[in-house]
């Protein structure tokens, strides 16, 4: 790529191919976490804990609500902070030993309690979980806010979604593969072991991509990176939020589609949900879920490379809508074949590997196929709100002439955690209805009304969150004509600082 610092335009900031390979592994290390706390955090609350159902649950959600305190005051600190080792590094060392720390307690240590204190293996899990909390903010909004230092260039920033989503692939794509490895060799999901042998791997993972994505975002961590005028205008109340929801509506818009496609992948991929699919109602877990994984992760890849080729000539918006559409159209024909699906009836049942031997059916093929291009389109889309994040962040500074990608990132992941964190509510209490009174694991035999729910959650919720998004995106104004637009301005503005204007001054003469 030649040298990739300077520009073929004058101010264009462009990342080093390592850098942008690198950085967002810091997305896979929180994702380790994603997967230990979100996926299993109600299972191990209840079957381990002893903690009721629903409770375990809708705690989930419940610290969300906290999130949405702690969010606004790291993302004002964040924007305020430029120390000796930048704005964003301390924020990604100091979540990642945060969550660490209280990961470890609560899963290895908190099993410890006695059975007589419930109490107090209550107060641990609330407690542990709402220091987990903070860390996953410290680290998830650097993620976000962090793209706005690599890159300002609309031609590599698409190229920000595959790097991303191959850090996520190696935080969770590797805690899905080990999971149902461990509980087959290891312990169930239920057991105390199972949580105690996968946490200190998960730690381990999670350290090691954090550092590699320190390595990758040092050199730009520096004030001459940060928006129109450097350090000398990061001065933002928490009050702003409010003045950024109302007149930032690409940010607006955003948040809702951003919140769709990530409900749609925390329910559809719930530990829950794929016991209740793949072993209560297909009766072989084991033969099933690691098969399908692999197989979406394969359908995945041609839609990494689409997504970024459509981005590049058309703009993310074009893009995001084109493989949401895929998704939607594809998950019809999966909500059809789950309603056909008859309990005991061979060949409309899903069949991979069986006793070690290969079978498939009709019934299977059409499956793998409409989920397979159905999840590779809706995964490759999953993580593309958060490259779009750093366009909204630049339409600001465009805007308003501030640079805040502190609050920008952490607004987003306000509502993307509440909406992702609504899974293990909304799957606790579509279980309790039903009448079960715990959640599912791989080996429960199947019940009346399960087919019902794993439509709903696997289907009906994602459709609806898809529907929406696609709904929400069509006046999203941040087209990639538009944002060549906003850079060529931005970057006018902060050569005409550099000499001696004041930000007032230049925020008249451009606009």
């Amino acid at each position: 790529m030649g040298n990739e610092n300077n520009t073929s335009g004058a101010g264009v900031n462009r990342a080093k191919m390592y850098q942008l390979a690198l950085f967002p592994l810091n997305n896979g290390a929180t994702n380790v976490y994603y997967v230990l706390i979100l996926s299993y955090i109600a299972t191990f609350g209840n079957n381990v804990l002893g903690i009721a159902t629903v409770f375990a649950s809708v705690m989930v959600t419940g610290m969300r609500v906290f999130d949405a305190i702690t969010d606004p005051i790291i993302g004002a600190l964040m924007d305020r902070t430029n120390g000796r080792f930048g704005k964003f590094r301390p924020f990604m060392v100091i979540g990642n030993a945060i969550m660490a720390l209280s990961t470890f307690l609560l899963y290895v240590i908190s099993p410890a309690i006695p059975d007589g204190q419930l109490w107090l293996r209550y107060v641990a899990f609330i407690g542990l979980y709402a220091v987990w909390v903070i860390g996953y903010t410290f680290q998830t909004s650097v993620t976000r806010s962090g793209q706005t230092v690599l890159t300002n260039d609309p031609n590599q920033r698409p190229l920000f979604t595959i790097f991303n989503t191959v850090g996520s692939m190696a935080g969770m794509g590797l805690m899905q593969f080990l999971a149902p490895i461990i509980r087959a060799n290891v312990a169930d999901y239920s057991s105390a072991d199972f949580y105690a042998f996968l946490t200190p791997i998960g730690i381990v993972i999670s350290i090691a991509l954090t550092i590699l994505a320190i390595v990758g975002i040092w050199e730009k961590d520096q004030p001459k990176y940060f928006g129109i005028g450097g350090a000398a205008q990061e001065k933002t109340k928490i009050s702003e939020y409010i003045e950024i929801i109302k007149n930032n509506n690409p940010m607006q818009r955003l948040m809702v589609a951003g919140a769709g496609c990530k409900l749609a992948l925390s329910i559809a991929t719930n530990v829950t949900v794929l016991c209740m699919l793949y072993g209560c109602m297909m009766g072989n877990y084991d033969g099933l879920y690691l098969p399908m994984m692999v197989l979406g992760y394969v359908f995945s890849v041609p839609f990494f490379l689409l997504t970024v080729r459509t981005s590049q000539k058309k703009g993310q918006k074009a893009s995001l809508m084109r493989y949401v559409s895929v998704a939607l159209v594809c998950y019809i024909g999966v909500f059809v074949l789950l309603l056909l699906w008859k309990q005991g009836n061979p060949s409309w049942n899903l069949t991979l590997l069986s006793n070690g031997k290969f079978s498939i059916n009709l019934y299977t093929i059409l499956f793998i196929l409409l989920f397979g291009i159905g999840y590779g389109a809706y995964y490759s889309t999953a993580d593309m709100p958060i490259p779009m994040v750093a366009d909204c962040s630049d339409y600001e500074t465009y805007r308003s002439g501030k640079y805040i990608p502190g609050i920008m990132g952490t607004l987003f992941s306000l509502v993307d955690k509440l909406v992702s964190s609504l899974s293990a509510t909304v799957v606790g209490i579509a279980v309790s209805i039903i009448g079960l009174k715990n959640l599912p694991t791989a080996d429960t035999p199947y019940s009346p009304g399960m087919n019902t729910v794993v439509i709903i959650l696997f289907c009906i919720i994602p459709m609806c969150a898809w529907a929406v998004t696609l709904l929400v995106m069509r006046k999203y104004e941040l087209t990639g004509e538009r944002m060549k637009e906003i850079q060529e301005i931005n970057n006018k503005r902060k050569e005409a600082i550099a000499n001696g204007m004041t930000i007032e001054e230049a925020m008249k003469k451009w606009k």
